[in-house]
């Protein structure tokens, strides 16, 4: 069978990407409406947000595209193998491991938060975040995993739009009720972390009701015998995809540590930084999510090539917006970060990583992309070879340029900018024909 023509291609990765790429931007709109609300409640609190702020990404990360591509990648191989019951039983061990995942977070979180706070960011900080700390992952953080690895589910169907009309509606009230609870309430953080726990207890009820009435496609069987074989073909994938989630926001936790040295002003800053590149991942995951849906078709019916060809057709596009949107804020750094606070220590220290962070955009979201792609042909080691070269250079590298070579600060920026230019040529370099193929 000869592959699809490219326009055919790029229309049913369009079908399957535009729900989830509107839901991306409005979490990408979503998420800067916090950093905004939290600037706001003054440097200390910024600053304190700021080093939680690694962990809240990871759990996006991990429950919506690492263990989250893990489920889409597994349900959407078993319906593209045509085995239907695997599918049905997969969504019971989906959501075991959801819960075990989100408890993690919340005991970890509530118990070494604190003196990770006064660590990095000094007593103020944790002061003014505990209390956000204790919501936003004490009470959000199963909710959070449960209404993401559902989504995952529906995606793994190839129902996207079903699954992007219930998180959509959660990003659109999380931050209309994050300012409610911060000012008008007068709750400050601690109402930003309530926000976030309340929208999405919520949305896992209305997503659990849409999965359970065969939104999917298949009904799921909740009465299976816990298996083996079907917790590992999500973890194959989904387990591997946490790990360099883990590796990725480790490293900024690294660097968010380094900025210590330069006093709370460069941690507040940097954490805007941080923020800025991040938002790529919900940008890069609306194409993403669609290539691992149909890449994990394509494998399961051994149509290898048809899913190289997929793969780079969604890292091409990804690669060409979020190039474009890193140069507008390399060559307006301030007018970006002036957007979260009136500090102008801050925002200049802000300016400075921007300048230097913004090019490598477009690398950063090309890289993302094939690492969805990847998960839908299971092919995970050029992901890992890639995280790990990020690490090594953005922590080790950084540290170098910024005490042996004498950069200071602007080191520490550097070494991030080049460790995601390696991060997006190593995994795109991994989507070839000697590594996707049939073993």
């Amino acid at each position: 069978m000869p592959p699809p023509r490219v326009a055919a291609l790029l229309q049913s990765m369009l079908a399957l990407a535009g729900p989830t790429s509107i839901v991306a931007v409005m979490q990408v709109s979503s998420q800067l409406m916090e950093t905004w609300l939290a600037a706001r409640q003054g440097t200390a609190a910024l600053a304190g947000w700021a080093v939680i702020l690694p962990f809240s990404l990871l759990m996006q990360q991990m429950s919506s595209g690492a263990m989250g591509g893990g489920v889409v990648s597994a349900i959407a191989r078993s319906l593209g193998a045509s085995r239907r019951d695997d599918a049905s039983a997969l969504v019971m061990h989906a959501v075991i491991i959801a819960v075990v995942a989100g408890l993690c977070f919340a005991l970890g979180l509530s118990l070494f938060a604190g003196p990770m706070l006064v660590a990095i960011a000094g007593q103020e900080a944790k002061d003014a975040t505990m209390m956000y700390v204790m919501l936003f992952f004490g009470l959000g953080a199963i909710p959070a995993w449960l209404s993401n690895t559902l989504a995952s589910v529906l995606r793994g169907g190839g129902q996207h739009a079903l699954a992007a009309r219930t998180l959509g509606t959660a990003w659109f009230v999380y931050p209309v009720l994050a300012w409610l609870l911060a000012e008008p309430a007068g709750m400050g953080m601690t109402g930003i972390g309530a926000a976030f726990a309340g929208v999405f207890t919520l949305a896992t009820l209305a997503m659990a009701v849409v999965v359970m009435r065969g939104g999917a496609g298949f009904v799921p069987n909740l009465r299976t015998r816990i298996s083996r074989p079907l917790f590992k073909k999500i973890l194959a994938v989904g387990a591997v995809a946490c790990a360099l989630a883990a590796i990725a926001n480790l490293t900024t936790i690294l660097v968010t540590a380094q900025m210590r040295d330069y006093g709370i002003a460069a941690v507040a800053a940097y954490g805007i930084s941080a923020r800025m590149e991040f938002l790529i991942i919900p940008l890069a995951f609306g194409v993403g999510s669609a290539l691992t849906a149909l890449v994990g078709r394509a494998v399961g019916g051994e149509e290898w090539r048809m899913a190289r060809r997929v793969a780079w057709l969604g890292g091409g596009i990804t690669f060409a917006f979020t190039g474009a949107l890193g140069v507008a804020v390399a060559l307006a750094p301030h007018a970006f970060a002036s957007f979260f606070t009136s500090d102008q220590q801050v925002v200049a220290i802000a300016a400075r990583a921007l300048g230097f962070i913004g090019p490598a955009f477009g690398f950063f979201g090309l890289g993302m992309t094939m690492y969805f792609a990847a998960m839908g042909a299971g092919r995970m080691k050029w992901p890992v070879m890639a995280a790990i070269s990020r690490f090594t250079i953005a922590v080790g590298g950084g540290w170098l340029l910024a005490h042996v070579a004498g950069m200071g600060m602007n080191g520490h920026f550097l070494g991030v900018a080049l460790g995601l230019v390696s991060y997006g040529a190593l995994t795109a370099g991994g989507v070839r024909q000697r590594v996707w193929q049939a073993r």
